[in-house]
């Protein structure tokens, strides 16, 4: 029977290992994997079996949640920064602006928005398999609040936000045991009425990914693509392989399906030939680089974290006693 943790470890190590599978294939042509038949062989400009920013910036995510005890949102933003500044190989064009436009933590991705008016791509999807970990034991509210307000610090329009929030509920109902595709009705309940029309429409069960108006770098098709493999699939592998096909942002698609694949069907389901070259450079952090088991180990710190400060919030607070109404 598969645990808590062995999901909470799937859906951390599933998305790093969706982006490293997607990332040769990313801005090409539909169904390529599948023609080629090569699995982590690496290729453009990337190393076999070597994650991109979308698992870098989930990793700085999730190392700031247990660093700082909590959310601080200012250190999130300040490890972005840093890691930016240390010339990634692969950094989303809105992201890099927002991180390098030497405007403050609370006020960069408004402003960036702002001025161009659009901001909705797929970048706070791609790093939110560490933050849904944690927020998980803390309820749907408290993800789905979390999730927003990460995502703010990099993408000023609420759509973003608002997919970020259904990511990171569906995930807590996976690692709860749940189904998430059942929940996706109370989810879409939970999203800010002027944007639960149009997720409705790309969760729906009859939506596939033939019927995007947008390129699946933008938020609504990377998600929706990511529910469609879910749904259409039957286990793990096939769910990333069947997101890699669709050609595209074939790194951050296959990584939001990783998450929710692994979250549901837990870490054994991932093909040890996909962790075994898995890698994560970090920069801006020196030479480190997390392996397969450096990404177990934070996975499994993160559940026990986010529990430890769902039960905090919990209780009342000290010295006081509990109002017995």
């Amino acid at each position: 029977m598969t645990t808590r943790l062995d999901r909470a470890v799937g859906a951390v190590l599933g998305s790093a290992a969706g982006d490293a599978l997607g990332a040769p294939y990313e801005f090409g042509p539909a169904g390529q994997l599948s023609a080629r038949g090569e699995e982590m062989r690496g290729g453009g400009g990337w190393d076999p079996g070597e994650a991109t920013d979308d698992t870098q910036m989930a990793v700085l995510v999730g190392e700031s949640l247990l660093e700082r005890g909590g959310l601080e949102l200012p250190d999130v933003f300040d490890r972005f920064r840093r890691w930016a500044a240390a010339d990634p190989k692969d950094i989303g064009l809105q992201t890099e602006d927002v991180l390098t436009n030497g405007e403050p933590w609370d006020l960069a991705a408004a402003l960036h928005f702002q001025v161009n008016a659009r901001a909705a791509g797929n970048g706070s999807l791609m790093r939110a398999s560490t933050s849904a970990v944690y927020f998980a034991p803390a309820g749907r509210d408290a993800t789905m609040a979390a999730a927003r307000r990460i995502a703010a610090l990099t993408h000023g329009d609420r759509a973003a936000w608002e997919g970020t929030a259904v990511l990171h509920e569906l995930v807590r109902v996976a690692l709860d045991g749940g189904d998430p595709l059942a929940a996706l009705p109370a989810t879409l309940a939970q999203v800010h009425p002027g944007h639960r029309e149009r997720y409705g429409l790309i969760l729906a069960p009859d939506w596939h990914p033939g019927l995007a108006t947008e390129f699946n770098g933008a938020v609504w098709p990377c998600l929706g693509s990511a529910v469609w493999a879910l749904r259409t699939t039957t286990g793990f592998a096939d769910a990333v392989r069947a997101a890699v096909d669709l050609g595209g942002d074939t790194d951050t698609v296959a990584a939001v399906t990783g998450a929710l694949a692994g979250a549901r069907y837990g870490s054994a389901a991932v093909p040890e030939s996909w962790t075994a070259p898995l890698h994560v450079p970090l920069p801006g952090s020196g030479d480190r680089v997390l392996d397969a088991a450096g990404l177990r180990e934070l996975a499994g710190r993160l559940s026990a974290a986010g529990a430890t400060a769902a039960t905090a919030a919990r209780q009342p607070e000290s010295g006081r006693r509990a109002d017995p109404a």
